[in-house]
C-alpha cells in the first residue's frame, strides 16, 4: 500500500500532461481549419465586365495662339496733309474700297489745276514745233533752208513732245497725290487698331490702321518633334476655347523648320470665320490623325497600386486574380488598355479597392438597368481592409 500511494501523483501527472496534449492538438486542428473555412467564404458580391471594341482617335496635342492670316497696315500716302474725317475704330467691319479716313485736299486739288495748266502749255508748244518741223521737211532739198536749219527744227520738236509727256506725267503724280487724300480700305477685313485722329497733319507712310485681311484667323500651334511626321495638310484641328464649344479648323502648312529652343515645330491651322475667337488668344487643342481600334474599360475596373495598372479576374476556385495591364488615355469614363487583356476577358467591373488577390468573391449578373454594385458578404472586415488601406 505504501507503494501504492507513492505512485499515484505521478499518474495524475500523466493523465494531466495526456489531457493537456489532446487539448493542444484539437487546438492547432481548429486554428489549420479556420483559414480554410474562412477562405471559402466570399468576401464580396461583384459583377463582371468584358472590354468594349471602339474606334479610338488618334490625336496630337498642340498648342499656340490664335493670329491673323494677314495683317494690313494702312498709312498715310501724301505728305503734309491735315486729316479731316476719320470714318472707322477698332473693331469694325470694312469692305475694300470703303473710305476710311479723309485729308484736306484743297492745296492737292490746286497742285492738280497747276499741272493741267503746264500740260496745255506744253501741248500748244508742241504742236508749234511739230508744225515749224513739217514745214522744214518740205523745203528740204530745195535750197530754201539749210540742212542745219532743219535739224533744229526737227530737235526743237522732238523736245517739246518731250516737255509735253513731261507735264501729262507731273499732272498725273499730281492726280495720283488727289487720290491719296481718301484713305482706302485694300480688302474686306476687321479694324484691329487706330492711330488716326482728326485734325493730325502726319507724314507720309505713317500707319492709321491696322486690320485683319478677309477677317481670316489662323491657329499657330507648336507641335512635339516626334509627332509632325504623322501631320499633313488637310487633317482637322479642334481647338478648346474656354466657355465655348470645340472650334474645328482645317491643317494649312507645316511648318518645314524647328524651334532650336523648344525642338518642337509649328502648324498653321485655318479657322472657320464664323469661330468667334480673338486673335492672340492662347489655346489648346490637337489634330486629327485618324481612328484606329482599341479595347477601353470602365475606370472603376482599373485599379492604379504602386504606380502600375491592375485588372481583377475571377480564377476557376472563385478567387481574385490581379493582371497587369496597360493603360492609354481616357474616354469619358472609360479607358483605353492598350496591352494584357484580351476582347474575350471578363474583369471585376468595381470595388477593386476593397479586394486583395486571392480572395473569394461570389459573383452576380449586373442589372442592364443599372450600374454595378459591389455588396459586401462579410462588412466587417471589408470595412476594416478599406480603413488600412486607406491609412497606408
Amino acid at each position: 500500500m505504501p507503494f501504492l500511494n507513492r505512485r499515484r501523483p505521478l499518474v495524475v501527472v500523466a493523465i494531466v500532461a495526456g489531457l493537456a496534449a489532446v487539448a493542444m492538438a484539437l487546438a492547432s486542428w481548429r486554428a489549420d481549419e479556420a483559414p480554410a473555412s474562412r477562405a471559402l467564404t466570399p468576401v464580396m458580391s461583384v459583377t463582371l465586365t468584358a472590354p468594349r471594341a471602339a474606334p479610338l482617335a488618334l490625336q496630337v496635342p498642340a498648342t499656340g495662339h490664335v493670329m491673323a492670316w494677314q495683317e494690313a497696315s494702312i498709312g498715310a500716302e501724301t505728305e503734309g496733309l491735315r486729316l479731316t474725317e476719320v470714318n472707322v475704330n477698332v473693331g469694325d467691319q470694312v469692305t475694300r474700297g470703303q473710305v476710311l479716313a479723309a485729308f484736306n485736299a484743297a492745296l492737292v486739288r490746286a497742285d492738280v489745276a497747276e499741272a493741267h495748266a503746264a500740260v496745255a502749255v506744253a501741248e500748244a508748244e508742241a504742236q508749234e514745233a511739230d508744225g515749224n518741223a513739217r514745214r522744214a521737211n518740205l523745203l528740204e532739198g530745195s535750197g530754201a533752208m539749210s540742212a542745219q536749219q532743219i535739224s533744229q527744227y526737227l530737235a526743237v520738236a522732238a523736245v517739246a513732245r518731250a516737255r509735253l509727256d513731261a507735264a501729262r506725267a507731273a499732272a498725273q503724280r499730281q492726280h495720283v497725290r488727289l487720290s491719296h487724300a481718301h484713305v482706302l480700305a485694300p480688302a474686306d477685313g476687321i479694324i484691329t487698331a487706330r492711330t488716326a485722329t482728326v485734325g493730325a497733319v502726319v507724314p507720309a507712310g505713317q500707319e492709321l490702321f491696322r486690320m485683319i485681311k478677309d477677317g481670316r484667323l489662323e491657329w499657330r500651334a507648336r507641335v512635339a518633334l516626334s509627332d509632325l511626321d504623322a501631320l499633313a495638310p488637310g487633317q482637322v484641328g479642334l481647338l478648346r476655347v474656354p466657355g465655348q464649344a470645340l472650334i474645328r479648323g482645317k491643317l494649312r502648312i507645316v511648318s518645314p523648320d524647328i524651334d532650336t529652343q523648344t525642338h518642337s515645330g509649328q502648324v498653321y491651322v485655318d479657322l472657320p470665320r464664323d469661330s468667334g475667337v480673338r486673335a492672340g488668344t492662347f489655346v489648346t487643342g490637337h489634330i486629327e490623325l485618324g481612328e484606329v481600334p482599341a479595347l477601353t474599360l470602365p475606370q472603376t475596373a482599373v485599379l492604379l497600386r504602386d504606380g502600375f495598372h491592375y485588372v481583377m479576374r475571377v480564377g476557376t476556385a472563385s478567387n481574385v486574380v490581379a493582371v497587369k495591364v496597360e493603360v492609354g488615355r481616357r474616354i469619358g469614363d472609360r479607358i483605353v488598355i492598350t496591352r494584357g487583356l484580351a476582347e474575350a476577358d471578363r474583369v471585376i467591373a468595381s470595388g477593386l479597392s476593397f479586394l486583395s488577390e486571392g480572395d473569394t468573391v461570389r459573383v452576380v449578373e449586373a442589372s442592364p438597368q443599372a450600374a454595378p454594385v459591389v455588396r459586401s458578404a462579410n462588412p466587417a472586415r471589408t470595412n476594416a481592409e478599406a480603413l488600412a488601406r486607406s491609412g497606408s
